[in-house]
């Protein structure tokens, strides 16, 4: 399996441990999360934008000769564009989550930075998912 295919597993996986923390914490203290967890959301975005333009140019591209290695690849493949729905799935969910919790009877004193809207990571996946 090729390296960039390999990194990009890898950020997808942890936007996904990202998105499922944030869930539990909007769940669990109903308030937008800090801002070092929106940063590190917006990294990983910022990094998985770069993985999906890496694999579309690189050598991720090139479909291998060998079919062992083809099936692989689809594996793999196929393994990202359903970790990146179950993404999708969950910033969903913590947009709802935010929305929710800024409605409620107890409004913080100073507005709350949002976190990072699920539409762009929707129109990453539906750029790249040719």
């Amino acid at each position: 399996m090729p390296a960039s295919l390999s990194a990009h597993l890898q950020v997808c996986d942890e936007l996904h441990h990202l998105a499922l923390e944030e869930n539990r914490f909007l769940k669990q203290y109903q308030r937008v999360p800090d801002p070092s967890l929106l940063e590190r959301h917006q990294a990983l975005i910022d990094r998985l934008e770069t993985s999906l333009a890496s694999l579309r140019t690189g050598d991720a591209a090139l479909v291998p000769s060998d079919p062992a290695a083809r099936a692989t690849r689809a594996a793999v493949i196929e393994q990202a564009r359903g970790r990146l729905l179950q993404i999708l799935h969950l910033l969903r969910e913590n947009e709802q989550l935010v929305l929710r919790h800024s409605l409620g009877p107890a409004r913080p004193a100073a507005p709350a930075p949002a976190i990072p809207p699920a539409g762009r990571l929707q129109k990453l996946y539906e750029q790249h998912s040719g």
